[in-house]
């Protein structure tokens, strides 16, 4: 008789529960400023890492740290390894949770938490699909290996030291976006454009700014930004326009006087740089309002280049980058760091760009563009776009074991997101988001249904079983 795959999950319905909500509980942000041999990427991450390996030990797989950066879990046998590729790192937490974002609340069906949906939520039903294919004593002809990444939400250390160590899979999927299948990724690049500050005021402006702050994660769009301003004359017209501002874009915001300095706050909205309109960039509307006004001469340039060149132009236009493709869209452009000192003044930018997209050619002229204005393109981290042909046998797979457990037809999705499947030869992202569901990744109040983290447990069961085992 065929195995109920659905009837064995919901026997771990509670331990599925229990075990994800041990996980958010970790608040595993990455934290450079406090890290060690043992923990190089913080404390809380190797406490999530670490997390996972001691589960895998109690429940009798293999497990291997890889560097304290990555690790294992493995089950099976074979020359071949079919990879699983999670992460439990996860990006801060933000303001304006209704439910506090390290505990793992579960109310009307949902669990609550950061990292919900993004990834421990699906690392979770990935590794259950994996013992509940171990208690059922299956044979296998493959070895299962789950590849647990700690900085996927940064800059991927984790996974370049893993693959330096260790075996490359053959085949694999990384839960970590959207069901169906998604079989292409877009091009991630990474950039600051660092601007100069060398202009001379020829008149005494009316107001300078001594500071600004915006964003934390060049894949996040922000949603808080702060402006330091030295009013030099009343600053009353200036919050007066401040409030209109708010009303008109239907913003809120904050400003303060501290030992003289006049602190101007905006809040935006935040939401996955994939899609930058999706949420609502502070910083960048925060720039836009201060550009109307008599600025000292370097900020005003500042503010005028967020204006014209980056403000509502998720798509590159301005900067001459806009391009498109049938295989994965648009490209697109965030704004997630934006930083004004004394020291330096420079945007973060986070840009996502189609598979047939040249990169190489694009910069080359942005940077031609902007030699002219006088501002550096520095700090680039470029990760090449992802393409594997639908009509492979390993897609075929999992596109039937979605159908055949959703009742719904598959279809070959591409993402400007990137995930882990990008570091195989073969692999694609599969999952945890079921379509009709909203995308909470990187919001407040993030959240997975506890009916689809069931769902997804029992998928990923039967496409393990499917691509690893004796039949």
């Amino acid at each position: 008789m065929p195995i109920q795959w659905t009837k064995e999950v919901d026997k771990y319905k509670e331990e599925i529960i229990q075990n994800l909500q041990q996980l958010v509980q970790i608040p595993s942000v990455l934290d450079e400023e406090n890290t060690t041999e043992e923990a190089p990427l913080g404390q809380p991450v190797k406490e999530a890492l670490d997390w996972m390996l001691t589960q895998g030990d109690k429940d009798g797989f293999t497990t291997r740290n890889t560097g304290n950066l990555a690790g294992h879990i493995e089950m099976g046998q074979g020359s071949e390894i079919v990879g699983i590729l999670c992460h439990v790192d996860v990006v801060p937490a933000g303001d304006g949770w209704s439910y506090p974002p390290f505990e793992g609340v579960v109310e009307n069906g949902r669990l609550y938490a950061r990292g919900a949906i993004d990834d421990k939520g699906p690392t979770i039903a990935a590794y259950m699909a994996m013992k509940i294919l171990q208690n059922l004593d299956v044979s296998f002809d493959k070895r299962v290996r789950m590849i647990v990444g700690t900085d996927e939400e940064s800059k991927w250390r984790c996974v370049d030291h893993y693959f330096e160590h260790e075996e490359m899979p053959s085949i694999g999927f990384a839960p970590d976006a959207d069901f169906p299948i998604i079989h292409a990724e877009k091009g991630i690049i990474d950039f600051d454009l660092y601007v100069d500050k060398k202009l001379k005021d020829e008149k005494a402006p009316r107001m300078e700014m001594k500071s600004f702050v915006s964003g934390e994660r060049y894949n996040m769009v922000p949603d808080r930004a702060a402006a330091v301003l030295i009013p030099i004359l009343d600053q009353t017209y200036l919050l007066q326009e401040f409030e209109e501002y708010l009303k008109e874009n239907d913003l809120t915001g904050n400003y303060y006087i501290e030992r003289g300095d006049l602190t101007i706050e905006l809040y935006g909205k935040s939401a996955h740089a994939m899609e930058p309109d999706n949420g609502v960039n502070a910083g960048l509307h925060l720039l836009t309002f201060l550009e109307r006004f008599e600025l000292d001469v370097n900020a005003h340039a500042f503010c005028q280049f967020a204006q014209t060149m980056l403000h509502n132009d998720s798509r590159g236009t301005n900067l001459g980058l806009a391009g498109k493709d049938e295989i994965s869209g648009d490209l697109t452009v965030n704004t997630g760091k934006i930083r004004y000192s004394k020291e330096e003044a420079y945007f973060g930018l986070n840009v996502r760009y189609p598979v047939t997209y040249d990169m190489e050619k694009a910069l080359a002229a942005l940077t031609s563009m902007l030699d002219q204005e006088k501002i550096k393109i520095e700090n680039i981290d470029n990760s090449s776009p992802h393409h594997v042909d639908g009509d492979d046998p390993f897609i075929q797979t999992l596109l039937r074991v979605y159908e055949e457990q959703t009742n719904q037809k598959g279809e070959l999705l591409a993402i400007g997101g990137g995930t882990y499947a990008r570091s195989l030869q073969k692999g694609v992202a599969f999952g945890a988001l079921f379509p009709g569901r909203d995308d909470v990744a990187h919001q407040k109040d993030e959240y997975i249904e506890i009916e689809d983290l069931l769902k997804a447990t029992a998928i990923y069961t039967q496409a393990i079983y499917e691509l690893a085992c004796l039949k």
